[in-house]
C-alpha cells in the first residue's frame, strides 16, 4: 500500500511464518527497478491496478509500506530498499535454476534478453522464422531487462538500448535509432490530409515521456523545429512512457507519433503506418546485440547474431 509518510498507519509486525507471494514480489521487484507502476505492469504483462494490488498485498504481509510517492514519481522506503537487491539477485537464481531444469531434461535454450517493447514490437515476430532456419537450437525470449542481466540473469544474448557503451560486452549495431512522424493512412488522407509538416497543427500529437539517464530522447519540438514548422505548438497532445503504446496508438488513428525504425518497421511493412514526411532526426541511441564475449563465437550465438542483423537490414530498406 502506498502511503505519504510512515505515520499514517500502524503496523503490527508479525513474525514471518511463511514466504509472501512470489507474484507479490515479482510485482515489487519490476516496481522498484523502474520506480513505476506502468513500467512494470508492461513488463509483466498485467494491468497497472493488478501490479500495485500485488504491492499493497505484499505490503500487508511484510507489515511495513515498501513504496511511498514522490512528487508524479515513486521511491523506495527504507524497507523496501533493504530487500530489493536480494529480491533481484534471488529471481535470477529462479531463473537459472528452472534453466537448469529444462536443459536437464535434454532441452538447452538460447536465452535472448529484450526489453517488452522491443520484444513485442519486433523480436517476437521474427523468432519463428529463426526456429525455421535453425530447428536444432530451442530460444527463450526473456522480456525482463536489466543492465546486467548477462552476469546475474545467466542469458545467452541481450538486445540493449543505448549509445554504444557496454563495458566488458561483445556488442554488433543492429540499428540506429533516427526518430521521424508516422501516423495510420486514414488520418493522412483525412478531413485534414498531411501534406506539409504544417498540417500537424490540425492533429493531436503522441508525445514519448522517456527521460533516460544518458542521454537525451528528441521531442516534438526537436522535429518541428528540424522540418520548419514553427506555427505547430509542440507540447500539446497525449503522452506515453513505453514507444511501443504511442505507436498503437497512432496505428489506430489516435495522432501522429515520433517513431524509431525498430518499433515501427513491422507497421510500416504492413501498411498499417505511414511516414508522411521524409525528415528525420538523429539521435545517439541505437539498438544492440550483445553477449559475453566468451561466448561471441558460439555457433549458436552467431547463428543468431547473424539472423538478427541481415532481419534489421531488411527492417531498413
Amino acid at each position: 500500500m502506498l502511503y505519504a509518510s510512515n505515520d499514517e498507519k500502524n503496523y503490527t509486525m508479525k513474525a514471518p511464518t511463511r514466504l509472501p507471494s512470489l507474484n507479490a514480489l515479482r510485482a515489487f521487484e519490476a516496481v522498484a527497478r523502474h520506480l513505476s507502476f506502468a513500467r512494470a505492469a508492461d513488463e509483466l504483462f498485467v494491468t497497472k491496478a493488478a501490479v500495485a494490488q500485488q504491492v499493497r498485498q505484499l505490503e500487508e504481509e511484510i507489515g511495513a509500506p515498501l513504496v511511498e510517492r514522490l512528487g508524479r514519481g515513486l521511491r523506495l522506503t527504507e524497507s523496501g530498499q533493504a530487500g530489493v537487491r536480494d529480491l533481484a539477485d534471488g529471481f535470477a537464481i529462479l531463473g537459472r535454476a528452472a534453466r537448469a531444469m529444462r536443459e536437464a531434461n535434454g532441452r538447452r535454450f538460447l536465452v535472448i534478453n529484450s526489453s517488452a517493447s522491443f520484444a513485442a514490437t519486433w523480436l517476437v515476430g521474427r523468432i519463428g522464422k529463426f526456429k525455421a532456419q535453425h530447428p536444432d537450437i530451442d530460444v527463450l525470449v526473456d522480456a525482463n531487462p536489466t543492465e546486467d542481466a548477462l552476469e546475474r540473469a545467466n542469458v545467452d544474448a541481450s538486445i540493449r538500448c543505448g549509445i554504444g557503451e557496454f563495458p566488458g560486452l561483445s556488442t554488433t549495431l543492429l540499428f540506429k535509432e533516427d526518430v521521424f512522424p508516422v501516423c495510420a493512412p486514414a488520418l493522412a488522407h483525412g478531413e485534414h490530409p498531411i501534406v506539409q509538416p504544417q498540417d500537424l497543427k490540425h492533429h493531436t500529437l503522441l508525445h514519448l515521456d522517456w527521460h533516460p539517464s544518458f542521454s537525451t530522447w528528441p521531442s516534438w519540438s526537436d522535429w518541428l523545429k528540424a522540418a520548419g514548422a514553427s506555427e505547430v505548438e509542440a507540447t500539446r497532445g497525449v503522452w506515453f512512457n513505453q514507444m511501443s503504446m504511442a505507436i498503437h496508438a497512432a496505428a489506430q488513428g489516435q495522432g501522429i507519433a515520433l517513431a524509431s525504425l525498430a518499433v515501427a518497421a513491422d507497421e510500416l511493412a504492413a501498411g498499417r503506418l505511414i511516414a508522411p514526411f521524409t525528415t528525420s532526426v538523429h539521435t545517439p541511441f541505437g539498438y544492440y546485440f550483445a553477449c559475453r564475449p566468451a561466448q561471441a563465437g558460439s555457433q549458436r550465438i552467431a547463428a543468431l547474431r547473424d539472423f538478427l542483423i541481415a532481419e534489421a537490414a531488411l527492417s531498413a530498406a
